[in-house]
């Protein structure tokens, strides 16, 4: 599979520990929650690496005068956790950026036709052109839910180059559809699986990662 747009999956040693953590079907829910919230923040600082606005200056420390990077308040940033599976993430993200946001989107998959349909959109009519969008999904799957988020996040306003999407898993369907649709977006995931199941699941995957981070 060649892809446009840009995939980085991040060669941790945490990222690696927390996903096998993840993937096991022994674990409990309340540590795959946790391992969860783990790969949510590992998975942000890299995505946030060289993309924060910052601005330089000049700052007193109790002994002397030096130079300092502040990330920059005035530009506007927001996190997009499609609800459910990626609220199990959103708590750590907010960590890494606590100036952000936060935009709920709840989708639903029809398990006949794997489509998806919208039940809550908390999103703004209009962003500011120049707001930065991190998505939490954390199973790029068929690709119908990211690319519906994706949809309504870019029409009103964002550039795709200014949005993140952050997962724990993907696989080749959801990649080939943003390949081929919005290829200035960046992903990044703790693992690309090899493919899907005849129900739309990810292969070998996780399971079902709403059910399993919060128990149902």
């Amino acid at each position: 599979m060649t892809l446009q747009l840009r995939v980085y999956v991040p060669e941790h040693p945490l990222i690696k520990h927390w996903l096998a953590v993840a993937r096991d079907v022994n674990t409990p829910s309340i540590l795959f929650k946790s391992a969860m919230s783990e790969l949510g923040r590992w998975l942000a600082y890299e995505a946030v690496r060289n993309w924060l606005p910052t601005i330089d200056t000049s700052l007193q420390t109790p002994l002397a005068q030096c130079s300092g990077t502040f990330v920059n308040p005035e530009v506007p940033m927001g996190i997009v956790p499609i609800v459910r599976a990626g609220l199990a993430l959103l708590e750590e993200v907010q960590k890494v950026l606590p100036l952000a946001s936060v935009y709920h989107l709840g989708l639903v998959r029809n398990e006949s036709s794997l489509e998806p349909s919208c039940y809550l959109n908390k999103l703004p009519e209009k962003f500011d052109e120049e707001t930065r969008i991190v998505i939490l999904e954390p199973m790029l799957a068929t690709g119908g839910s990211i690319m519906l988020a994706m949809q309504e996040v870019t029409k009103r306003g964002i550039k795709p180059e200014l949005i993140r999407i952050i997962a724990i898993v993907a696989a080749p369907p959801a990649l080939r559809q943003l390949s081929e649709n919005y290829p200035g977006v960046e992903i990044y995931t703790a693992m690309i699986d090899e493919g899907l199941n005849s129900k739309g699941y990810i292969v070998p995957g996780l399971g079902d990662a709403g059910d399993r981070a919060f128990g149902t």
